[in-house]
């Protein structure tokens, strides 16, 4: 069966795994700092770091900007790679913190000029930037991970080595989604891959496997 857009391809996922509640947090801060304690590594120490860091701080902003680096590293040091990770968190904390962690004030400021902006601050990558677009700034974001690209593959697009292969394929088609959709769909496609692209298991046998996708590049739906 041809799907038509990524929209369709969204509402299959829900029907068949319900919502995903992702991302698992209860602010903004909380996001952005699982967020940068997620790379490289899996969810499980990710979620570890977190602890350690809520224990410290509650996720209080006034807390978190206290911090110094040397506690931010000892606290995340199961999410791996705390070195850099405790670096790019004082960093990126730092910069929000000059806004008074205002994310509208920010969005408005930057404007379309936003991504970029984040770009530039340490330890932020597209996919990460794409994480706080869609988490922090309430914009419908697709985010083209791993798990996002091995089921496109799947499901008959191209072969997409990289972020952006997938990136250039599907930018407008977001337009079709709301916020809340938008951060389900990337819940559920990482729900997804979690159980077909892991522990031995087949697309093949997946509920998607009869499933092909229609995309053209660019294409505003």
């Amino acid at each position: 069966m041809t799907l038509g857009n990524l929209k369709e391809l969204y509402e299959i996922l829900l029907k068949e795994q319900g919502p995903s509640e992702w991302w698992p947090a209860d602010s903004k801060e909380e996001i952005m700092i699982g967020a940068i304690l997620v790379q490289n590594t899996n969810w499980q120490n990710a979620a570890r770091s977190l602890a350690n860091l809520k224990a410290l701080t509650n996720f209080q902003r006034k807390q978190l900007v206290a911090l110094g680096q040397p506690e931010i590293l000892e606290a995340i040091r199961p999410s791996g790679f705390y070195r850099n990770k405790s670096q790019s968190l004082f960093e990126v904390l730092h910069w929000f913190a000059a806004w008074q962690f205002d994310y509208q004030t920010i969005q408005a400021n930057y404007g379309e000029d936003l991504r970029k902006t984040l770009l530039q601050l340490r330890g932020i990558g597209e996919e990460t930037a794409d994480v706080f677009l869609l988490y922090l700034f309430d914009q419908p974001i697709f985010i083209a991970d791993s798990y996002a690209r091995r089921l496109m593959e799947h499901v008959g697009l191209p072969t997409l080595p990289t972020y952006q292969s997938l990136k250039r394929l599907v930018p407008a088609e977001m337009k079709n989604f709301t916020i809340a959709e938008a951060q389900d769909f990337h819940g559920q496609i990482d729900e997804f891959g979690k159980v077909w692209f892991r522990g031995g298991k087949r697309f093949e046998q997946s509920f998607l496997a009869d499933f092909s996708l229609l995309v053209e590049e660019g294409k505003d739906e």
